[in-house]
């Protein structure tokens, strides 16, 4: 496909990245000219300077051609008037980043009227990342499938649980009331795999299973994980996901304690949000940490501007004893070794909105196949775990999993047939309308018949 990206930042550098990996022409506008040679240098790609609301310019791109333009500078305006430019002058799909809170009353509105097919907003997906975390505040990270009726979540293995130590088929038979969920993927050492029946979870593996939001419940339960409710949380920073979270996690019965160094913007949150304690202050101070009861706090989030900051303050927090800590990071290549500190659970802006744009982008590609409904990345891309709904008349429909080849280092994770999931074994078969999530080792997936053929 031909795909255009205006603004060549963080985003839009990885979002060629990625794209350009999968065989996608890619073209990028942006008025920084050093940015531009850099891009040059590295990627594969068509480079071009200009004004990215120009028409000139779109012109020279050759925005009439393109399939999707995706519009990710670092201004709302720029990104609306690019899109409803590129729309007027041909491209087939749009996309804009839109961040202002101002603007997120009306966004559907400005969708409408300016012919943009998608917007996105990475503060808001980071916050409701975030409040997904602290409804189960056990895991390192977890992901809806299958309209929110199946849950893939990651946590980290520890010697005392009873899943460790054991080959996974022999868990049945020696822990019976053990909740039945399907071990999807460990992360090992960096490598992933899927695992198979004669597989050993061992200590410090990183783990993700997937079942139903009760299943998952239980089984963390079961093995001894706190799933203890928050009720009190505390933020670093008054930013954009600051707000959102607040605005979100106020719906859930939470408060909130949000520190802000800025007085203007200090006294603007507490206007915005009368119900959360906004703490003029650094929150980075350790007196003022404790002041405000840091150690009676069920979870610490830290979203300030600086990655520093972030691992410094929650790493604070986790020594006092925080059941749930939080940081952002825009370092991602560093996670592992932010992990290894004790800080499990980081979210990061960029990958969310890249995860969630190459989503789309591939649902575009197979638009008339069974085309991704959902996509999450697995320990920085090196597995996924992909949603798609079956199609009728597909060669797999109606044959039991056990007659049908699967492509290797892929599994066959869940079945949604009628509202009922189900975790499939050889005799299950894959119905029309069907949600089917896999998990595979391979990148690049864009339909289901590439994973399962008869």
């Amino acid at each position: 496909m031909r795909i255009l990206i205006v603004g060549d930042g963080k985003v839009g550098h990885t979002l060629a990245t990625e794209l350009l990996r999968e065989g996608h022409d890619i073209t990028i506008i942006d008025q920084n000219d050093e940015v531009i040679r850099k891009t040059e240098d590295t990627l594969d790609v068509l480079c071009i300077h200009g004004n990215c609301a120009n028409v000139a310019t779109l012109m020279e791109a050759e925005a009439d051609r393109a399939d999707i333009l995706i519009a990710a500078t670092a201004s709302d305006e720029v990104n609306m008037l690019c899109s409803l430019i590129s729309k007027k002058l041909g491209t087939k799909f749009t996309i804009a980043r839109i961040r202002d809170p101002e603007y997120n009353e009306s966004v559907a509105l400005l969708q409408h009227e300016l012919g943009i097919d998608m917007t996105l907003n990475p503060e808001r997906a980071t916050a409701q990342e975030i409040s997904r975390l602290l409804r189960y505040p056990f895991a390192s990270n977890i992901e809806p499938f299958a309209k929110g009726r199946v849950e893939l979540v990651e946590f980290l293995a520890r010697e005392e649980d009873i899943i460790c130590g054991k080959p996974l088929k022999e868990l049945t038979s020696r822990h019976s009331d053990l909740p039945k969920v399907l071990y999807c993927a460990v992360e090992r050492d960096g490598e992933v795999v899927i695992p198979g029946g004669d597989f050993v979870i061992e200590p410090g593996d990183r783990v993700h299973v997937a079942a139903e939001m009760v299943t998952v419940t239980h089984f963390f339960r079961h093995i001894g994980r706190s799933a203890k409710p928050v009720k009190d949380v505390m933020l670093l920073g008054g930013g954009r996901i600051s707000y959102y979270l607040a605005k979100m996690v106020e719906k859930m019965g939470i408060r909130v304690v949000m520190f802000e160094i800025n007085p203007e913007k200090a006294k603007t949150l507490s206007e915005q949000l009368p119900h959360a304690d906004i703490i003029e202050g650094d929150g980075t101070d350790q007196d003022l940490l404790e002041q405000e009861n840091l150690a009676g706090m069920d979870a610490f989030i830290a979203l300030s501007d600086r990655d520093e900051e972030n691992l410094m303050t929650g790493l604070y927090a986790q020594t006092h004893g925080v059941p749930k800590v939080i940081v952002k990071t825009n370092r991602y290549a560093y996670k592992d070794v932010i992990a290894n500190l004790g800080l499990e659970t980081q979210v990061s802006p960029r990958i969310i909105t890249c995860n969630t744009l190459l989503r789309y982008v591939r649902a575009r590609v197979n638009a008339q196949g069974t085309a991704v409904e959902k996509l999450y990345r697995l320990v920085d891309g090196k597995a996924e775990a992909l949603e798609f709904i079956a199609r009728k008349g597909d060669p797999y429909i109606g044959v039991p999993l056990k007659e049908l080849t699967v492509r290797k280092g892929t599994l066959v994770a869940i079945i949604l047939h009628k509202n009922k999931v189900i975790v499939p074994f050889g005799d299950d078969v894959i119905e029309a309308g069907d949600n089917v999530v896999i998990i595979s080792t391979a990148s690049g997936i864009s339909d289901l018949n590439e994973v399962i053929r008869k």
